[in-house]
Parts: C-alpha cells; sequence; structure tokens
C-alpha cells in the first residue's frame, strides 16, 4: 500500500491562530495536515472548514487517541467516524502515535510511551493493522518523545521495528522527537537510523523546541524555528528513504510574520526536491 503514495510535497499543521495566514499563502503550502478529533464528531461549522480547506489543497488527519496501546481495543465508533473524514477529504493517508492516550474511560491527557517488550510491539502491530483496514487507507505510526526512560528489553528502534513486523503501516519519523529523545537519553540518532525500516517512513514531522532553564533537559514545544541539528537528520534521511513528505509543526509562540514559517517550509521542500530519487509528486 506505500509504494504507491502521492509525494505531497512540504505541508503545514493547521491551527485557527494560523488561518488567515494560511489563507494569505495557500500557494506556497503544499498541503495540510489537521488534528484528527477536531472533526470526527463536529457535523457543523468545523467539518464545513475543513472541507473549505480541502478546496485548497490536499488534507491528512493526523490523530492523538487512537490509543494503540491501550488495555482495551479502539472503539468502532471511532474507526468509523475516523473512516469517514478520510474518505470526506480524501486523504491519501492518516496518522497517529506509538502511545497510548486514555485508559478506560479515563482520557490521560497526553501521550504516554508504551512498554518496551516484544509481546507489546506484537499486539501494537496487530491493532495498527486492524485500524488500517477498517480506515482504508494507510497508517503512518509516529515516535514520540518521552522524558522518563525505565529500563526494557527493547531500546526504541528495536521496538518501532519489531511494532512494523506486524503491520503493513507506514512510519511517520519525527525528527525532532527523534533528536529530543538522542539527546536526552544518551543515543546516537544516526545510529536509531541504522535500527528502523526505513522503506517504511512515508512522512517527516519537522519542529522546534528548547532547553529546560536549567539546561538538563531538552524539551520539545513545537514553538520555536526547526535548529540545525534537525535540518543536518533530514538531509540524511531523505538519501537513504523514501520520504514523500514533510510537515512543519507550530502549536505556540506563533510569529508574526509568517515569513518565519514560509522560510522553513521552503526549506523543507528544497531537502526534498535535492534528494535522490524520483520526486515528480512534490510541487
Amino acid at each position: 500500500m506505500l509504494s504507491g503514495l502521492p509525494c505531497l510535497g512540504s505541508g503545514l499543521g493547521y491551527r485557527p491562530e494560523l488561518a488567515a495566514a494560511i489563507g494569505d499563502h495557500s500557494d506556497r503550502i503544499d498541503w495540510l495536515e489537521v488534528i484528527t478529533e477536531h472533526y470526527l464528531f463536529e457535523p457543523g461549522d468545523q467539518r464545513e472548514t475543513l472541507l473549505d480547506l480541502r478546496r485548497r489543497c490536499p488534507i491528512v488527519p493526523h490523530g492523538v487517541e487512537l490509543s494503540l496501546g491501550a488495555p482495551e481495543e479502539t472503539a468502532g465508533r471511532y474507526l468509523d467516524a475516523l473512516a469517514q473524514l478520510v474518505a470526506d477529504v480524501g486523504a491519501p493517508w492518516f496518522s497517529d502515535h506509538l502511545s497510548f492516550t486514555r485508559a478506560g474511560d479515563v482520557a490521560l491527557g497526553t501521550l504516554v510511551p508504551l512498554p518496551r517488550a516484544r509481546e507489546v510491539a506484537r499486539e501494537v502491530g496487530h491493532r495498527a493493522q486492524a485500524a488500517q483496514e477498517a480506515v482504508g487507507v494507510p497508517l503512518l505510526l509516529e515516535n514520540i518523545t518521552y522524558y522518563l526512560d525505565l529500563p526494557a528489553p527493547l531500546t526504541e528502534a528495536q521496538f518501532i521495528t519489531e511494532v512494523m513486523e506486524h503491520c503493513e503501516c507506514g512510519l511517520l519519523l519525527d525528527l525532532t522527537n527523534l533528536d529530543v529523545n538522542a539527546r536526552n537519553h544518551g543515543y546516537s540518532p544516526e545510529e536509531f537510523l541504522d535500527s528502523i525500516p526505513l522503506e517504511r517512513v512515508v512522512q517527516v514531522h519537522l519542529a522546534g523546541g528548547e532547553d529546560d532553564p536549567a539546561g538538563a533537559m531538552a524539551l520539545d514545544t513545537h514553538a520555536a524555528p526547526v535548529p540545525e541539528q534537525v535540518w543536518t537528520l533530514l538531509s540524511e534521511l531523505v538519501k537513504r528513504a523514501p520520504v514523500r513528505t514533510t510537515l512543519l509543526e507550530r502549536d505556540a509562540l506563533f510569529p508574526e510574520d509568517f515569513a518565519e514559517l514560509q522560510a522553513d517550509l521552503d526549506r523543507a521542500r528544497a531537502v526534498l526536491l535535492g534528494a535522490p530519487g524520483t520526486r515528480a509528486g512534490v510541487v
């Protein structure tokens, strides 16, 4: 299912705070990623906004509540609504995180990392495959940041690889998350890339972060320009993986001048266009 996916180009995460700027600069934004849960059960103004966006450029839903590692299966009502959303916007894929976000009826309000064990990876892979089949287009799984690293049988890269052994899904590789985790937990991002199935990477997330005031930990804030070390990782990745698209995330401290975000969008597009292989689908 992954080999025929389109190359969307350089996209931006849609946030209401950016709506006016997106409208003014839509000719230089190749596609938009929207938060799935904002549109699942909102048939009114929210859905109309989404369909208006779809008339401007491709739309891809990115979720936070698939909760593949939760104790219980994903609710059929959620998957039915997600399949309808994907169909309504004609999305070529949808994405969510390798995490869990709820336990029973309790919403945890954060992306909780999964226990890195083979049996967990197997179960998550099976659930991801079931979700993909229910929705009808490829599911991309995203690596998350984690600040507490408990002892586990598998490394993060080994766990991701094991999950992919049990599903036919793709990977959404968040390079900022990779950079933050590598710095906080003392491993090499290059060795991480060496250890995961790069042929499954379809999309990349790019964002900015900061160091905590004490300087002891890197933080994934989505509130700053993309740092240089993340651009370096992107340049390395596109030489080795069939990356079809990049996505710039900004959730806070939005710049007054959209040119700051546009510069990152243009730079990401240039990296894609300069990668080996065919990029005919990139605009």
